[in-house]
């Protein structure tokens, strides 16, 4: 086995990840853990600063209620999220979250993030739940934040460059986790009374748009790779809504944000022949109805119309930004005016790309765009697993005591069925559209949550020796692999003995996109591609255990390859399971191509148990808690 020192580190509850809901767990738990004497403990495999979905900023805060002035009440974005998901949401997981999500931007503003505000004080709408930011530098604020609440604690309460791949388990119990550092020859062991997961979600599951010189390219980080979901399901833990994949609309080829453009600028999408495809497919959202029928039209069915026309041979889509920036400028009173707001706008659409999708500035840049002269296009990326967003995969979840129904709430808020495994934003399912503020404040209420439980319950993690040394050589084996047969051939990429982790990604993407629906397939499936797409799942499991690695930077991609894969088998199995087509715009069953409200307006989870290695997929109700 490779030499690796093995660092063992007790705390009390174990915090893992380092983007948004992680941060907002770290300000939270550190709060309430100085009251009673706790430490608490957060690890991540990249630096916070730079960490999770936000890390290349935004433009603008997609969660913002505005309960005090009387804009929104709760209520209406518990509704605006059960329409947009089309019926299937934890409406008690939703409301939580946003009875609190506006003190929480109204403390990135205290830390310094610079909102927009208008003449009279008020915050800048580019929606009605969205406020204008100058977002590039939003998550080394909140970043800074998290590390100044942990280090108040006491020293060594971060550790950074270190990739957690298993849970560590005490019966029905998760006692801590483990994982090696990127940087150096350590494996590390974090035992703990609590458990939080914020490891993000899932991208290149899917074979992306982007191929050859765009390889690597996708809307949402590339260094999420379910991560979560592997903990969960391999702790035991009760998921949800894995078949809600999210698939977005952006600027086509650089993934640039499309939010700005309908909202701030109140551009429309057309497809080439300059036709509104929204306009034009009354019928197609009646088959949808209710959902279809109200204002605002679901995400996915947005999705669903302009596919219709691009296979009708009307592509591609175009965002009409020429035409929203002329009509905002023409306004204007006069000429002059009409010039500078020309000019203000023309730096305002830059600016959005330049905040959070720089290669999006760039492809504009090289392509000769002006986005006041011609429109650009768009189309729809390859699906990803993002419950923070208009996905909503993850763990299925306690809710809190007071809003609850009975058969929500099982002990502590956000805690998944696995006693003292705790989940917040990707990592916690069926609470869609918290998006960055949502999934701080999930974490700050996780973490408080899991702070009572290490209260209530303070036993000490047992772990046993023996497991933690199987655990070591298991997750230290492909280095081994590589060393025992890399000179067996004169190409080290070309070895009959072991797979490199490159090669084994390419592999699990052909295999989603071609058999559950991918780019290439038009988002189209059926039982019976599913059902080959888990024959060759099942093979390329057992080819897993030929990954091998040349570097720790390889192993570490050795690892989230592992846990894109049984993101992957989670995601088939679902969508197998849901005999109906809930969600067209982001996937199509083929032989179930209609909604089937009566059987299946409820949510599909699955759980994978750890005793037998076997799959359950069930039925859970919809159960709302607002008319």
């Amino acid at each position: 086995m490779a030499n690796f020192e093995t660092v063992e580190v007790s705390t009390d509850l174990l915090i893992i990840g380092g983007g948004m809901s992680a941060c907002g767990a770290a300000v939270e738990a550190a709060y309430w853990a100085k009251k009673h004497g706790l430490k608490v403990t957060l690890v991540d495999k990249a630096a916070m600063d730079r960490s999770g979905a936000v890390a290349m900023g935004l433009s603008a805060i997609n969660l913002y209620i505005g309960q005090a002035a009387g804009d929104n009440t709760v209520e209406d974005y518990v509704r605006y999220v059960r329409q947009d998901l089309m019926g299937i949401t934890r409406e008690d997981l939703v409301y939580s979250i946003a009875r609190h999500v506006d003190s929480t931007v109204h403390l990135f503003e205290k830390w310094g993030l610079p909102i927009w505000k208008d003449e009279n004080g008020k915050y800048v709408h580019e929606g009605r739940w969205q406020i204008m930011i100058n977002g590039e530098s939003y998550k080394i604020i909140v970043a800074e934040a998290a590390k100044n609440a942990l280090n108040a604690l006491g020293p060594d309460n971060i550790y950074e460059r270190v990739f957690i791949v298993e849970p560590l388990m005490d019966g029905d119990r998760c006692v801590g986790a483990v994982g090696f550092s990127v940087r150096e020859n350590k494996f590390y062991v974090f035992k703990a009374k609590a458990v939080l997961v914020g490891m993000g979600g899932a991208v290149h599951v899917f074979r992306p748009r982007s191929t050859g010189e765009g390889l690597g390219r996708s809307w949402y980080p590339p260094f999420n790779t379910g991560s979560s979901a592997y903990f969960t399901l391999k702790a035991g833990a009760e998921m949800t809504c894995q078949e809600v994949r999210f698939i977005p609309v952006r600027f086509k080829d650089a993934y640039g944000p499309v939010g700005a453009w309908f909202l701030l600028f109140k551009s429309v999408a057309t497809n080439a022949l300059g036709e509104d495809y929204m306009k034009t497919h009354p019928d197609v959202l009646e088959q949808y109805a209710p959902y279809g029928l109200t204002k605002p039209i679901p995400a996915n069915l947005r999705n669903h119309l302009g596919l219709i026309d691009e296979r009708a041979g009307k592509g591609p889509i175009y965002m009409r930004t020429e035409e929203a920036i002329q009509r905002l400028a023409q306004e204007m009173p006069d000429e002059k005016q009409r010039k500078k707001k020309l000019k203000e706008l023309e730096a305002e659409a830059w600016e959005d790309f330049l905040d959070m999708t720089i290669s999006q500035a760039l492809l504009w840049a090289a392509t000769n765009t002006f986005p006041e002269e011609k429109p650009s296009e768009i189309a729809a990326c390859e699906p990803y697993f993002i419950g923070s967003h208009s996905g909503a995969s993850g763990a299925w979840v306690s809710g809190p005591e007071d809003i609850a129904p009975a058969e929500y709430q099982w002990g502590y808020t956000n805690m998944s069925t696995v006693k003292g495994l705790f989940c917040a934003g990707d990592a916690s399912g069926a609470s869609s559209h918290k998006f960055s503020s949502g999934s701080f404040t999930e974490g700050r209420i996780a973490a408080k949550s899991a702070i009572r439980f290490i209260v209530e319950n303070n036993e000490e993690p047992k772990v046993d020796a023996a497991q933690i040394e199987e655990l070591k050589a298991r997750i230290l084996k492909p280095l081994d692999t590589f060393e025992q047969y890399k000179g067996m051939t004169t190409d080290p990429d070309v070895n009959p003995n072991y797979i490199r982790p490159k090669q084994f990604m390419f592999r699990l993407q052909k295999i989603m996109d071609e058999y559950a629906g991918g780019v290439s397939k038009s988002f189209t499936t059926n039982k019976y591609l599913l059902e080959r797409g888990l024959e060759l799942l099942a093979m390329l499991k057992e080819d897993s255990e030929k990954l091998a690695a040349e570097s720790l930077h390889e192993l570490m991609r050795c690892w989230e390859n592992v846990h894109r894969m049984w993101q992957a088998e989670a995601h088939i199995r679902s969508v197998l399971f849901r005999e109906e087509t809930r969600w067209p715009g982001y996937y199509i069953r083929a032989d179930f191509p209609n909604l089937d409200e009566e059987n299946w307006k409820c949510f599909v989870n699955c759980r994978w148990d750890r005793n037998t290695g076997q799959w359950e997929v069930f039925k859970r109700p919809v159960i709302s808690i607002i008319d």
